[in-house]
């Protein structure tokens, strides 16, 4: 069948919590740095809100990454969000394909910029985005959207 991106599905949040390995992850996906994944959030992480397209990559029917799309109309931006894929399948390249696949419904929002935000310290993703056609924004601009986040982030805009 091969790679394929689809909706997510709140019956699939037990597993992709469970992609977490470390405090960091979990802060990812749910904003709270517990670790293991804290099981009353585990049907709530996911919130249902109409701006926000969660979407799981599949290989086959199997469930090996999920992401989110971030519209904001309001910035005429869109953001990806909440990128992980299962720690069993990292390291071969899966997170650029994914990363690939979410830019397409990003694109097709109609917005002209697309951002995504990661933390400093993980190289593996920043190699990634990278790899995928995201370049750092100005240091003014990430100072500036930095000053109301809780952590100081690496702020990337897709370049093509």
């Amino acid at each position: 069948m091969g790679m394929e991106l689809r909706g997510f599905g709140d019956e699939h949040g037990r597993l992709v919590a469970g992609w977490t390995r470390t405090a960091q992850e979990v802060g990812v996906l749910s904003g709270r740095e517990e670790y293991p994944f804290p099981a009353d959030l585990i049907g709530s992480w996911h919130k249902d809100d109409p701006d926000i397209e969660s979407y799981l990559y599949f290989d086959g029917e199997t469930p090996v990454g999920y992401g989110e799309v971030w519209l904001d109309d309001e910035e005429d931006e869109v953001e990806l969000a909440r990128v992980i894929v299962d720690p069993d399948r990292r390291g071969r390249g899966i997170g650029a394909e994914l990363v690939r696949a979410l830019l397409k419904p990003a694109v097709a929002a109609g917005h002209p910029d697309i951002f995504l935000r990661v933390r400093p310290e993980n190289a593996v993703a920043i190699r990634t985005y990278l790899g995928v056609g995201f370049v750092d924004v100005s240091q003014q601009e990430m100072d500036e959207w930095n000053a109301a986040q809780p952590v100081a982030y690496r702020w990337m805009r897709y370049a093509g």
